[in-house]
């Protein structure tokens, strides 16, 4: 025979259910950070890129401190600029955000982006871009250690 809680065990057994989410729901409360917004277009602070990156290469930071893990980040060359081959210490995530952009890892064959495509770069694999086209090509980069750029000279086969 199966008893059927009383109503009092039911309003015990409904407090902790609520008891429960509620401490549940403080585990995923907010992070201490700020929401940031921003896009190519608005007041970004422009600065150079790693000096291993001839003039024309400019990068904003969009999020975090680049001398520390996940920073998220604006790079932006001109029409026809070649980034050199580099590699980081960290993975890359890339989105093309303005332009026409092929880029190589080596390895692999040349990809060519166009705004919104996406490329994925694992820590310490080379890599080149040539930004196609007359105008600029902008990339949004986020990292998961410092930002790096590391001068590669050996070849991308």
């Amino acid at each position: 025979m199966t008893k059927t809680p009383t109503s009092g065990v039911r309003i015990a057994l409904a407090i902790s259910a609520v008891s429960l989410a509620a401490s549940s729901a403080n585990v995923h409360a907010a992070p201490a950070a700020k929401p940031v917004t921003a896009t190519v277009n608005s007041a970004l602070k422009w600065g150079s890129c790693p000096q291993i990156f001839p003039a024309g290469c400019q990068i904003a930071v969009l999020n975090g401190d680049p001398a520390k893990p996940n920073a998220d980040i604006f790079l932006r060359v001109p029409g026809g600029y070649t980034i050199p081959p580099h590699s980081h210490t960290s993975p890359e995530r890339i989105v093309l955000v303005e332009g026409q952009l092929t880029i190589r890892y080596q390895g692999s064959p040349a990809e060519d982006l166009t705004p919104g495509e996406y490329a994925y770069g694992p820590a310490g694999l080379p890599h080149v871009a040539t930004c196609k086209g007359a105008g600029p090509c902008t990339l949004f980069i986020a990292f998961e250690s410092a930002v790096d750029a590391i001068a590669f000279t050996g070849s991308l086969k």
